[in-house]
């Protein structure tokens, strides 16, 4: 069990029950977190050890680590298995799995899923980037729930400022850094981003691209947000895009998000499901993205669709 002693949603007495009921029916060992990108070396490790099952305590960045770490030398279902139990503020990936919010519950499911075998094979998605500094080899990194570059990127970078400031990651903080980045940070009048996709003509004069490869995108405390509601860890990956930051058709798009509005685009919207391959190139550095945590200013990324790509208890 790996876990995230800054995990927003749980406190150190509930971790304490949910160890000791996953001790109760496993050989369990405990492993803490102390850095940003410790639980990629522990995913490795546990790749490379043969353990059954890797569980994390924590929120879409842990299980982003993990996945990281497990699946370093390629797409492995025969591998360990993942098992997540939800603390932290959004938890996309253990919710857009069926699992309850509140952790103990969680944990209770995933015990019941290990007595009794259940598990199942998702697909992932890979995104390999264009940085503004020279790299000869960039870097492949796995996704389990989404990626984006633009205006989403951006308030999840000034987020995390926030909270190393002190201060929680909570649905009204997220919501008033978004209306902030909106009004004062992003720039609206300028596109700078472009998109493709196989076969088809680039699409230019993009604000923002989001790719999911689960739905919903994010949660506002239990509202889903719902770009691509057609997303799904058995399809490929889904793009939603802008074309306007006017503040018309940017209500008109949050509408569409909060209502899992399944349209197919429009004059300011564009919606690709179930793609193997995208890009997104940038004219200026612009902020990325990937499963919720900020991953630094990049001039593009390529992103593929990676089928049955890790085995999960649920």
């Amino acid at each position: 069990m790996v876990v995230n002693p800054q995990a927003t949603s749980t406190s150190p007495r509930v971790t304490d029950v949910i160890i000791k009921a996953f001790s109760s029916e496993l050989q369990l060992d405990v492993v803490a977190t102390t850095h940003r990108g410790h639980g990629i070396e522990i995913g490795q490790r546990a790749r490379n050890t043969g353990v059954d099952v890797v569980i994390t305590l924590g929120g879409d960045g842990i299980v982003n680590e993990l996945i990281n770490g497990l699946l370093a030398e390629g797409a492995n279902p025969a591998g360990p298995m993942l098992a997540t139990v939800p603390g932290g503020s959004a938890n996309v990936f253990a919710r857009s799995l069926g699992l309850a919010i509140n952790p103990v519950e969680a944990a209770g499911q995933l015990l019941q899923a290990l007595r009794t075998g259940s598990a199942r094979t998702i697909g992932l998605g890979t995104v390999q980037v264009t940085s503004s500094a020279p790299d000869p080899e960039p870097k492949l990194r796995w996704f389990a729930t989404n990626a984006g570059m633009g205006l989403d990127a951006e308030v999840i970078a000034a987020m995390e400022r926030e909270r190393r400031g002190g201060h929680a990651a909570t649905p009204a903080r997220y919501l008033a850094i978004t209306l902030q980045e909106y009004l004062t940070g992003t720039d609206r009048r300028r596109p700078h981003l472009t998109i493709e996709r196989p076969g088809s003509p680039p699409v230019t004069g993009v604000y923002l691209a989001i790719i999911q490869n689960t739905a919903p995108w994010t949660y506002i405390g239990s509202l889903p947000v719902n770009p691509c509601p057609a997303a799904s860890f058995d399809s490929g990956l889904d793009m939603f895009a802008l074309l306007s930051l006017s503040v018309a058709s940017t209500a008109r798009a949050a509408q569409r998000m909060l209502t899992g509005h399944r349209s197919t685009g429009s004059r300011t919207m564009v919606i690709w499901h179930d793609q193997a391959q995208l890009r997104v190139q940038a004219d200026q550095p612009m902020a990325l993205q990937v499963d919720g945590e900020a991953a630094g200013e990049v001039l593009g990324m390529e992103l593929h669709s990676r089928p049955n790509a890790l085995r999960i208890v649920r």
